[in-house]
Order: structure tokens, then C-alpha cells, then sequence
């Protein structure tokens, strides 16, 4: 007990230390909300993933997968490092960066309202990013339940509130780059842990190739009566494991809190650098996540999934390793969930200072004000989020658990295929926006009132986000084509960014002659 309550005091006391050191960055909007577009590769990639991954993959995406489908759970690692990440950074990150510089935009709903000259798009971006991270945020807590209990005996409670206020503090304080440098401390920290921990547990069943014969060997005949099924190449459900490497892979185009991180690249290398890095962290963090919660059926004469649910069922893969390790995995999910959680918030208070408050409801606002105002509404949120994750733990309401599983679909089918045609297309027009926002939002929240009258593949709310995104990216450009051209000199000025000449070294680029 003694050696966990240390890390987690060093660990805490690192985070505030670096909260407080970053103050002096965090004086103006640009850099409190991008580290003044300075921020390194290094820095960069690690905000990204660590923002990517939180204990809801960990505790839960990788109990809940690697129960239903086994060894094959780990495609949707792959699929985060190669879609979510590899092909993020390839196809948005360059393009992101110029844009948003030329356009002087700091958040996601702000670039749509400056792209497409549209203050209600902008207005409206920022509503749909309220709305769906709000109970997003929320769900960050619910990993640390049972791993706090196993660990220290603590009240659920009591972690929430401790961790919501140690993550305020450093993100009030320090803004964009603070979070920057946490991140990548506790993305370390995620790979060391997610390491060690594959390893101890593979370890106590033989090995890698006797645990793997042992998934050989399991039956459920509820799921399948194929023999090994759960140790095979794609698993007893590959079309419902399609849907899952769509939604955690793709929806990361789509995500403000994810899509922001490029705004803040710092140069042309960085770029580079950071896709490299991004990826291999996926690879690891990811791709171990799911892959360890795919052994989980090696251990279910100790896991009920009637009375626990899946959220049990890594906590319990976990429970017999030396208290070394146990408090490593609780600093590991700790910094999983304090470094997403800092993301969001300071994505939802960017959000709503500088696209809905700013300029509609409070005239004339200086960097100042601005700045101030953001710090106010970090306390806010963080405070709602608390309040949901306890609100569902004590009364068990299922509502909140169902909007919080939409939250990730309804963002990124609503935001992807609109960035992404705005960053390229220059027929995309306003009207093609609104349909992307308004239908993902509409279905998907649909899918919580009305699922039983959903097509049986689409009352998933993962298969319903995976459908949201897919079908934005075909009706974006149908309605581009059969609505008004957009205004040639707003578009043109938009896309003059890309044209602008910069010298570069002969090593970098051959000359013509």
C-alpha cells in the first residue's frame, strides 16, 4: 500500500508541477488553446494518443471486445494505429495545420464557420461539441472504479473528485502546453504499463503460446459452436468487429478534441515525426489494450458478465499480479484518463468561449477575458461531468450510459465528412454541412429513444456511428452537387493557403534545373 499511495503522490505531484511551470504560456487564447502553434512532434503525437485512448479503452472497450470476440479484438488496435492514427495524420495533419493558420482558427466548429463564412454553422458546431462531450467526458471515470477498489479500498467517489480537481488544476493553470507535456509523461507511463502488464498476465498462463491454446479450447456455444472460434484470425462476429474498428479508427477524423492536436503542430518535420511516433503508440497502447482484454475468457470462472458486465472483467485478468504492478496500473489508467479527460475539457471550453459566447453573447471580449473565461468554464464542465459519472454510479441510470455511448458516433458522423471535404473539396458547400450535422445527431440520438425500430445491425450504437460516418462521406458531396456553388472568393481566399510558395533546402527538395 505503502509503494502504490508513493506513485501515486509523485504522480500527482508531477502533473501539478508542470500545470504551475506552464503558466507563463498560457497568457492569450493562442496560446492557452495551442501552445501558440509551437508544439513539438514528440509532444504532439503523445497528446494525440494519450487523447485517443482512456480507460474506456482499457477497462472497457477491451474487456467488452476481447470477451465477444477474442484473440481477433486486437484488429481494432491495428485499426486505430493504421485509420486512427497513420491515416489521420497522413491525409489531415498537413492540411489542418495550414488552413486553420491561414484562417486564424483555434476550434473545430471555428473553422467551419470561416471555411464556409457561416456564423450559424459555427454557432451550430459548438452546440453538437457541448452536447455530445459533456457525457464523452463522464465516462472517462467509469474505468477507475473497480481498479481503485481492487487496489486501495477507496470509495468511487472520492476518485472522481480527486482526480476531476488534479486535472483542473493543471489544465486552468497551464493551458494547451501543460496538457502537451502531461501527456507525453503519461503516455510513457501508458507503454511501460501496458507492456509489463501483457506480459504478467501471459506469464501466469504459461506463456504466450499456452494461453493462446487455451483460448483454443474455450467453448461458448451461445456465440458459436466452433471449435478455437476464439482464438481464430477474425472471430465468431467479424461484420459486428468491422463496426468496431470503423467507429474507434475513423471517428478520430471527426473528433474536435483529436482533429485540434494538428492545429498545433509546429513545423513540416514535426509533421512527419509525429505520424511516425502517433502510430507506433497506437500500435502499442492500443493494440495491447485489445489484445490483452482478447485472453479475458481464460479467466471466467471468476468473471460474471450477468451481474458484473464486461467493465469486469480486465480488473479481474488483473487482480492476482504483485501490488508493484497493480499500482502501475492504476497510474496507467489514471494518466489515460486524466490525459483525455484534460483534452476534452479544453476542447469543450475553448469551444464555447470563442464559438458560442464570444461576439453572440458578450461583446467586444479581449484575450484576457477570453482566457478567464475558458478557466471558468473548465471548473464548469469538469464539475457536470463529476456530477453525471456520480449521478449514474448511485442510481444506476441507464440513460446517461446510453448517451454516452452515442456521444463519439454523433461527433464524428456529424464533423468528419464536413472537415474533410472542406480541407480538400472546394465544390463542399453550407448546406452539405447542415445535412451531415443534422442527420448524425438526429439518428443517433434516435438510436436511444427508438433502437428497437432500428435494422437489427444498426441498434449497436458502434454500428450505428460506424454507419453515421460512412454515409456522411457519400451525402456531403451528393448535396454539394445539387445545392449553390459557395461564393468563388471566400472559397479561393480559403484555399490560397495551399499555393503560397516557402524556400526549402535542395536536401529536403530538388530544384527543377
Amino acid at each position: 500500500m505503502i509503494v502504490k499511495l508513493m506513485l501515486l503522490i509523485i504522480f500527482f505531484s508531477v502533473m501539478i508541477g508542470i500545470g504551475l511551470y506552464c503558466r507563463k504560456n498560457s497568457t492569450d487564447v493562442s496560446g492557452f488553446v495551442l501552445g501558440g502553434r509551437s508544439v513539438g512532434p514528440w509532444l504532439t503525437a503523445f497528446a494525440y494518443g494519450t487523447s485517443y485512448f482512456s480507460a474506456v479503452v482499457f477497462v472497457g472497450y477491451a474487456g467488452q471486445f476481447g470477451w465477444k470476440y477474442g484473440i481477433s479484438a486486437t484488429w481494432a488496435g491495428i485499426g486505430n494505429a493504421l485509420i486512427g492514427s497513420l491515416l489521420a495524420w497522413v491525409i489531415l495533419g498537413r492540411r489542418t495545420r495550414i488552413m486553420t493558420q491561414h484562417l486564424d482558427t483555434a476550434t473545430m466548429p471555428e473553422f467551419f464557420g470561416r471555411r464556409f463564412n457561416s456564423k450559424s454553422l459555427q454557432i451550430a458546431a459548438s452546440v453538437v461539441t457541448f452536447i455530445f462531450l459533456i457525457p464523452y467526458t463522464a465516462s472517462l471515470y467509469n474505468g477507475l472504479s473497480r481498479l481503485f477498489g481492487m487496489a486501495f479500498n477507496i470509495d468511487y467517489s472520492i476518485c472522481v473528485i480527486v482526480m476531476a480537481i488534479l486535472t483542473g488544476v493543471y489544465v486552468i493553470a497551464g493551458g494547451y502546453m501543460a496538457t502537451a507535456i502531461n501527456d507525453f509523461i503519461q503516455g510513457i507511463i501508458m507503454v511501460i504499463g501496458i507492456c509489463a502488464v501483457i506480459g504478467a498476465v501471459l506469464n501466469g498462463q504459461g506463456g504466450f503460446l499456452a494461453a493462446l491454446d487455451g483460448m483454443g479450447k474455450v467453448v461458448d456455444t451461445e456465440v458459436s459452436s466452433t471449435p478455437g472460434i476464439f482464438a481464430s484470425f477474425f472471430g465468431p462476429d467479424p461484420v459486428n468487429l468491422l463496426g468496431v474498428v470503423i467507429l474507434t479508427s475513423l471517428g478520430t477524423w471527426g473528433l474536435p478534441q483529436m482533429v485540434q492536436k494538428f492545429y498545433a503542430i509546429k513545423s513540416e518535420k514535426s509533421v512527419a515525426a509525429g505520424t511516425i511516433i502517433s502510430t507506433f503508440f497506437a500500435f502499442l497502447v492500443a493494440g495491447g489494450c485489445y489484445f490483452l482484454g482478447g485472453f479475458g475468457r481464460l479467466f471466467s470462472d471468476r468473471i460474471d458478465i450477468a451481474a458484473n458486465g464486461y467493465d469486469s472483467v480486465v480488473p479481474t485478468m488483473l487482480a492476482d499480479l504483485p501490488d508493484i504492478l497493480i499500482g502501475i496500473v492504476v497510474i496507467l489508467v489514471l494518466s489515460a484518463s486524466m490525459s483525455t479527460l484534460s483534452s476534452l475539457v479544453l476542447t469543450s471550453s475553448s469551444t464555447l468561449t470563442l464559438d458560442f459566447l464570444k461576439d453572440n453573447f458578450i461583446k467586444d471580449m479581449d484575450e484576457k477575458q477570453q482566457v478567464k473565461m475558458m478557466r471558468l468554464l473548465i471548473v464548469v464542465f469538469i464539475a457536470i461531468s463529476v456530477i453525471i459519472a456520480l449521478v449514474q454510479y448511485k442510481s444506476n441510470v441507464t440513460f446517461i450510459a446510453q448517451l454516452m455511448g452515442v456521444s463519439w458516433g454523433a461527433l464524428a458522423g456529424a464533423f468528419l465528412a464536413p472537415f474533410l471535404y472542406g480541407l480538400y473539396w472546394k465544390r463542399t458547400t453550407k448546406a452539405a454541412c447542415w445535412v451531415s450535422f443534422i442527420f448524425s445527431t438526429v439518428f443517433m440520438l434516435a438510436n436511444i429513444f427508438v433502437r428497437p425500430s432500428f435494422p437489427p445491425l444498426l441498434q449497436s450504437p458502434i454500428n450505428a456511428g460506424a454507419f453515421c460516418m460512412i454515409f456522411g462521406l457519400i451525402l456531403v458531396p451528393v448535396f454539394s452537387l445539387f445545392t449553390a456553388r459557395p461564393d468563388k472568393e471566400m472559397v479561393d481566399n480559403a484555399f490560397a493557403c495551399y499555393e503560397e510558395k516557402v524556400l526549402v533546402p535542395q536536401r529536403e527538395a530538388l530544384s527543377d534545373n
